[in-house]
């Protein structure tokens, strides 16, 4: 059987998640490199909309004239220009953080490719500007990981409210409501968040 199949007919054991399966497009898993970018563009898009966030990365590359750049091209982007584009100071600090990190660790996408989930996880929370969701984002769409589970993602706790019909005012019940019912989904924990998120997003 094929990847989709595959995960298809395991997350299909949940009643509850099967009409979201019947329903929705399913979601390829990609693979992507360049982590260091990877990284800044979620630190540009947080607390953004994703249209304001597009057009402010848009004139990020545009400073590489499109190209994807180096993490030494990015340390190398002075304070004021970055500024200039629409980035908060703070927002400019940690951008040049994942930069110089990357650059002093030798993190090279052999390296994330040799990680373990909760590894690349530890490693990349070492940055400041940097938490848990961020990585999980970066594990799921540039790194191509099946099994991860955004549990602090405001989308899929919303979806699994919804679906499941769960009372989300008491967050440390909900949560470990969360974490029993995508324990079933393991080990296909990030296509049940593609298909949560769809189904939020009414798509």
């Amino acid at each position: 059987m094929n990847t989709e199949a595959v995960y298809y007919a395991h997350l299909s054991k949940d009643k509850k998640l099967l009409p979201l399966l019947k329903t929705i497009i399913p979601r390829p898993l990609k693979k992507r490199k360049n982590i260091c970018l990877r990284l800044c563009a979620s630190i540009i898009s947080q607390q953004l909309s994703t249209k304001v966030a597009e057009v402010i990365f848009k004139r990020f590359l545009d400073l590489y004239n499109g190209e994807e750049p180096t993490a030494q091209q990015i340390l190398d982007t002075p304070t004021e220009t970055l500024r200039g584009i629409g980035l908060s100071n703070a927002k400019v600090s940690y951008v040049h953080n994942v930069a110089r990190f990357m650059i002093e660790q030798n993190a090279t996408d052999k390296l994330f490719a040799k990680m373990d989930n909760e590894a690349v996880i530890d490693f990349l929370t070492q940055i400041k500007g940097v938490g848990r969701w961020t990585v999980e984002m970066i594990l799921m769409f540039t790194l191509g990981r099946e099994d991860v589970f955004a549990i602090d993602d405001l989308g899929i706790q919303q979806g699994i409210a919804k679906v499941y019909g769960l009372d989300m005012t008491d967050k440390k019940a909900f949560k470990a409501q969360m974490l029993k019912l995508s324990a079933k989904w393991a080990p296909y924990r990030t296509y049940a968040c593609f298909f949560l998120w769809d189904y939020k997003d009414g798509k």
